[in-house]
């Protein structure tokens, strides 16, 4: 490992946001000016999916593959993934019962990316939904421990109590440290004077364009597959033009299939991982696509039943 590549994948993070702020207080409207909102809506979009970028980052974090120092990977996780109102050493149990029971009974993921396709309305209706906020509560309790699927019959009621002790006792800490900053946010911004401008800018992205952005990623890494039998052919490694790449998978978080083979190789060599893998043949039958070609599939009507 090396945290060079790391380092600069977080700065550049971080100064996306930085400079998305700057341009979202440039262009904030004055009293009665409609026409100045209007540009708030591009920056709030593009500042939620540098947000999800943060929680990307979050996720080598939780592999443990940010940065070489056990100790600076997980403090950085944990403050990339808080910021964003996600605790990571919850996320850290939930997504291991991910990796060990892909479409399992035990993936929570399921409620997430099963059963597509599902028909446009279905999936629009989704999307929707995330983008008017209504899903922000599922979600966080799914990146706080609490995944929907755990309330199935014959899974664990809880994976915290599927885990280490000290993990369990990491989790529950981060998970109040996140409350404490997302309760100290608001409260500082209207001590400055700019509590609206923290809720349009910041916390509104993270209800809305984020939910539906997480969402169609993981759908397009999961959804519609129709061999479950290895991570070869149930998880999917999507390729297309570097701009859509950048923007829905940040930091090649595109490499889904070689993520799901090796965990442990951070986020910078799965390009090189993708390549080898490729030559040597072993992706002939993988779930490699298009990403025009993937979203044709999950938005595709259900499959019918036949006798």
């Amino acid at each position: 490992m090396r945290d060079w590549p790391s380092w600069l994948a977080v700065g550049r993070n971080v100064g996306a946001i930085a400079l998305l702020a700057a341009l979202g207080l440039q262009v904030w409207p004055e009293e009665g000016s409609w026409v100045s909102a209007l540009w708030l809506a591009p920056v709030i979009c593009l500042i939620a999916l540098a947000q999800q970028g943060c929680f990307v980052l979050a996720h080598d974090a939780a592999h443990y593959r940010l940065f070489k120092r056990r100790a600076v990977n997980d403090l950085a996780g944990r403050v990339l993934a808080g910021v964003v109102g996600i605790s990571m050493c919850s996320y850290r149990i939930v997504h291991r019962l991910h990796h060990n029971n892909l479409y399992g009974d035990g993936d929570p993921d399921l409620p997430i990316h099963a059963g597509y396709p599902r028909g446009r309305r279905y999936l629009l209706k989704k999307l929707g939904r995330d983008l008017m906020g209504l899903t922000a509560p599922k979600a966080y309790a799914y990146f706080f421990g609490s995944p929907a699927v755990f309330g199935t019959a014959g899974a664990h009621a809880n994976p915290l109590d599927d885990t280490a002790p000290a993990l369990r006792t990491a989790a529950r800490r981060d998970r109040w440290l996140v409350v404490a900053f997302h309760v100290a946010a608001p409260l500082g911004t209207w001590w400055f004077g700019y509590l609206l401008e923290y809720i349009v800018l910041w916390v509104l992205p993270l209800v809305t364009v984020m939910q539906a952005t997480l969402r169609f990623r993981s759908i397009l890494e999961h959804g519609a597959v129709t061999d479950l039998s290895s991570p070869l052919t149930a998880a999917r490694t999507n390729v297309g033009p570097w701009w859509i790449m950048s923007f829905l998978f940040p930091h090649n978080v595109h490499y889904h299939v070689e993520h799901h083979l090796y965990p442990a190789i951070p986020h910078y060599n799965l390009p090189a991982c993708h390549a080898e893998l490729a030559k040597r043949g072993w992706l002939d039958e993988a779930e490699v696509r298009q990403v025009s070609e993937t979203v044709s599939m999950v938005f595709a009507e259900r499959l019918q039943q036949t006798a």
